[in-house]
Formats: structure tokens, sequence, C-alpha cells
């Protein structure tokens, strides 16, 4: 980007989160599969910082033990603003002579685009600071002169109607400042005010005032710079993010029937020519391959679906799934921590858990491994070619072997060779005559 200047990054994650009403921390809560803490984390490695910093508050311990190795965290342990919580991380840089980036835990929707903005406007214009602005209001307005330079931030709460209806330009709080202007404006800044904190946005006229320069960049996309603060903005930011994930994949070949009603997380990976119908949840570090069909309501869990799998509708795919080329399953399916081959076939109504599938073989409806004793868990090895008739239970740990058979309501204990059927069920007994004495008998009963 020809911007020379080291970057180091500080990432505001201290509040206490109140309005989130929650026993976790506000950071820790996830927005289509990554806590919101990840996020900023992921935009400021993708700037290469010298070094990142995260300020830490509530449940300190917690936070730092979920993104341990990807950032250095400082502790501010009394909530005293913006502009306090920034200073934590001051004697970590205080030889730090380049840009200091600030941003934001419950901002999780910036790209990156805007920050390679910043620093292109910064160097460009050889401000001091630069300010990344929305096209809505916000909680600190932009106050610009007659010639439209930037002058101040004006807090809503302080501002006077005529203000309120001709100011409509909103501080995102994100800044990219030399990191001598930072601390020198916050070390001259004070707390004489109602919340008796330091506010971050006072650097902003400080920086005017002492001819440093300061620029304004207006994001094109409000959304860039929503705050999460409530479930409700959390939904909402989500919202967004699906879009967003929807239209890349979409870009990329794939086909979305619905797309607001397509929940897809962020580290999702699907191949051209699949399509994805209405109503399907498709979350963690899940892999579709190319031409995958995945019909309306499936629930996909961190799981690989090699190409041309057709699953649904309304099938489940746990953690751990693979799914071989070909594979296909069925309506009311689960299959969890499962491995089957290509061009398996399990239609309905079946539940295939902790099991090793060869190629070719097939399940019938109703059909389940029965891989659980109370104590642990235990794995079916299913051979190529195999066919599980109807409502058959395989009680793990077993083996069927290759084109090999089970009977339709079978219940098999015991391996099974090669080219064998088994057929593990009672005998059936029919009693003559046993309902119309049932019935005399619950007649005399009610006479």
């Amino acid at each position: 980007m020809g911007d020379a200047r080291d970057t180091a990054i500080l990432i505001l994650a201290a509040g206490q989160g109140t309005r989130m009403k929650s026993r976790r921390a506000k950071v820790l809560h996830e927005l289509c599969g990554r806590p919101l803490l990840g996020y900023p984390l992921a935009l400021a490695e993708s700037q290469d910082p010298a070094r990142t910093f995260v300020v830490v508050g509530r449940d300190a311990e917690e936070v730092q033990q979920a993104f341990t190795g990807r950032a250095e965290f400082v502790l501010q342990a009394e909530q005293r603003g913006t502009g306090h919580a920034v200073l934590q991380a001051q004697p970590k840089l205080r030889d730090f002579e380049g840009d200091l980036l600030i941003l934001y835990a419950d901002v999780p929707l910036l790209r990156d685009e805007s920050i390679a903005r910043m620093r292109q406007l910064k160097e460009e214009s050889g401000a001091g600071l630069v300010m990344l602005s929305s096209p809505e209001p916000l909680p600190g307005l932009v106050v610009r002169d007659a010639a439209g330079q930037v002058q101040r931030i004006l807090e809503r709460t302080d501002a006077s109607p005529e203000e309120l209806a001709t100011l409509r330009e909103g501080n995102t709080g994100v800044y990219l400042a030399d990191a001598d202007l930072v601390w020198e404006a916050l070390s001259r800044v004070d707390d004489q005010n109602e919340q008796g904190e330091i506010y971050l946005t006072d650097i902003v006229e400080f920086a005017v005032t002492e001819g440093r320069g300061v620029e304004a960049l207006l994001l094109e996309d409000a959304n860039d710079c929503l705050g999460v603060n409530t479930r409700g903005e959390l939904a909402a930011a989500a919202a967004v993010l699906r879009g967003r994930i929807c239209q890349q994949l979409m870009t990329e070949g794939v086909t979305i029937v619905d797309p607001e009603h397509t929940y897809i997380d962020v580290g999702v990976r699907v191949g051209r020519d699949s399509l994805i119908e209405p109503g399907c949840v498709i979350q963690g570090e899940t892999v579709l391959g190319e031409g995958v069909h995945v019909k309306p309501h499936c629930h996909i869990e961190s799981s690989r679906l090699d190409a041309d799998v057709v699953i649904g509708p309304s099938a489940h795919l746990r953690p751990g799934t693979h799914l071989g080329r070909g594979v296909r399953i069925g309506n009311f399916v689960e299959v969890k921590n499962s491995d089957l081959g290509p061009g398996v076939k399990a239609d309905h109504l079946s539940y295939i858990g902790d099991a090793d599938v060869a190629a070719g073989a097939s399940f019938g409806c109703g059909a389940i491994t029965v891989n659980y004793d109370w104590e642990a868990k235990h794995r079916t090895r299913v051979g190529e070619g195999a066919n599980v008739g109807c409502n058959a239970n395989l009680i793990a740990p077993v083996e069927v072997g290759a084109h090999s058979a089970v009977a339709a309501g079978s219940t098999v204990t015991g391996d099974i060779p090669e080219g064998a059927l088994a057929v593990g069920r009672a005998r059936q007994r029919n009693i003559e005559g046993w309902v119309s004495r049932r019935s005399r008998k619950k007649n005399k009963r009610e006479s």
C-alpha cells in the first residue's frame, strides 16, 4: 500500500456488556459461528501489524483463553471510558513511533477495504489522524466547518435540536493516528464530566487545535460500523453478515435459492454448482464440494461433503461427518462422527453414528447403529456393497462384511461374514383368536 510506517492495533474489549443481560462476556457471544472479538482480530491480522493488543475487562481470563496466541492482552481493571482503555496499552508502546489503529470488539462488520482506504488517505494527506465516519447519525456526531474540514466530535446528548437536525455524519470511533498524537492528546484530556471518564473522542478536537490535520473517511455502508450492544443488535448484525456470506458464495458459482432464509456460518466453504435450498443451517468449519445438493431444512455441523452429495430434506449431519462422492442422505436421517464412502445411501429415518461405511453400502428405512452403552461410544464398520435392511439395529462394536446383508427387523450383535445374510429376530408366533378373546374380557369388565 506504500505506507512504510509500522502500525500497532488496539482492540477495545473491556466493556461490561450489561445490555446483553448475559452471564458471558459480550465479546464471546457468537456471530455466524465466530465470537464477536474474532472479527476485529481477523481484521487486525489482515493488516500485518507490528503488534496487536486487546484491552480486556470483564471475564478477562476467559477472553484471553479463547484467543490465546492471537494478541497481547492488557487489563482495564477500572472502567473509566474509552480514552482510559487506550491508555492501558501505553506502557507497552512507549517507544513505538508508528501509527495506532483503534478498533472495537463489538463492531464486527468492518471490512479490511475500509482500513486500507484509511491508511492510504493518511499517507496521501499527511494527516495526524484519520477517522472513519458513518453516513448515519451515531451517538457521536462529526462537526465540520464551512470548508468541510473536521473540527470536533459532538455527543448527541449535548447537541441542540438544530444540530441534531443538521448533523447527519456519525463518528464510528475507529481512528488511525500517529501514536505520539494519541498519547499526547490523552495526557491532556481530563475526566471532569458527568461520567468521570476519559473520552477518546476528545483527541479529534485536540489534533485540530494542534494543527496535526484530521481527515474523516465516510463509509459507503452504515452496516460496516454496526455496533452490537444488545441481543437485538446481535441478530441485526447476523442478518447483515449472512447476506454477505450468501452473496459471496453466489458470486463464486453457488446457487442459493432463498438467501434470506439460509443460515451459513463464516467458516463454511462451498464448491461451485452446489445448490442450497431454503431453511438450511450450515455451521462450523463445514466444507461442501462441487455439485452438492442440500435440500430444504437440513442442518449441517462441521462436516465434509465431497462432490455430488445429495442430502435432505430435513437431514442432520453432526460434527465429524464425512460423506464421500455421490452419497445420498434422505429425509430425517442423522449422521454423526462417521465416514461414509462413495455412493452410500441412507434415504430415510435412519441414524448412523460412529460408523465407518465402505463404498456402495445402503441403509433401509429406520436402520440404526447402536453406538452407546451408557458408558462409552463404540464404532460400527460396514463393508463395501453391504445392504442393511429396514428397522435393523447394529449393536456396536460390530462389523458387517462386504457384500453381506442384514434382514429387515434384525438386531445384530455379532460380526457378519462377507457375503452372508444376517437374520437376528425372534420367530413370529400367531395366536389365533386373541383379538376376540381380549374384546370379550374388556366388555365383561365394563358391564
